[in-house]
């Protein structure tokens, strides 16, 4: 049934004539009635469009700036608190040492104690504290080597010549204050003995 076009134009079937009046409302209604209009239905829609493209540009904008930002580095600090690290002494080894510590930190203390300080021996007593300090020190780093690697023939000794050190060193102090002393009492006594003489 299918019919060329072009042969009805040439049979002239179809005449040329005028279309009825009220044509076109009439072919808008059947065309309303055939596929009704759904503007409702399709704004809301366009909206929901809209909003999800305005997102998705967002994410990727927000990941592209991200990603492309330069790496910060980040360099950890380590916050040390400053508490009493459990260091092993002589006394801990065994109780022989222990005596042995005992006697010689004793002896040091009681030669200290003993020790008059004047404005006179200052020099002299800040030089030996000075001293004493930093044999101390050296006693600590001792102490926290033995806690570390253990009990060692050469770290033991090696505590017992500081603590023999710490006490000659007290004695040389003893001895020079006795000797600034007695320098001191002798220039007194000759002072005493010119003004005497006068």
């Amino acid at each position: 049934m299918a019919q060329d076009i072009r042969e009805l134009f040439k049979d002239d079937k179809i005449t040329e004539g005028k279309m009825p009046n009220n044509h076109e409302e009439r072919f808008l209604e059947k065309l309303d009635k055939a596929l009704p209009e759904q503007k409702s239905r399709t704004s809301k829609f366009r909206y929901f469009q809209i909003a999800a493209s305005v997102v998705v540009l967002f994410g990727l904008s927000f990941g592209a700036f991200k990603y492309f930002q330069s790496p910060v580095k980040i360099t950890p600090t380590v916050v040390t608190t400053k508490e009493p690290v459990e260091t092993k002494t002589l006394g801990d080894v065994s109780p022989g040492l222990k005596k042995v510590e005992d006697y010689y930190l004793a002896s040091i203390n009681l030669e200290l104690s003993k020790a008059k300080y004047t404005p006179e021996t200052k020099d002299v007593f800040d030089r030996y504290l000075l001293q004493l300090d930093e044999l101390d020190k050296e006693y600590k780093r001792l102490s926290l080597e033995l806690t570390e690697s253990g009990p060692g023939e050469l770290t033991i000794n090696a505590l017992i010549d500081n603590l023999k050190l710490r006490l000659n060193l007290m004695y040389r102090l003893r001895a020079q204050l006795k000797e600034l002393n007695t320098s001191n009492t002798d220039s007194y006594q000759d002072l005493e003995g010119t003004s005497q003489s006068i």
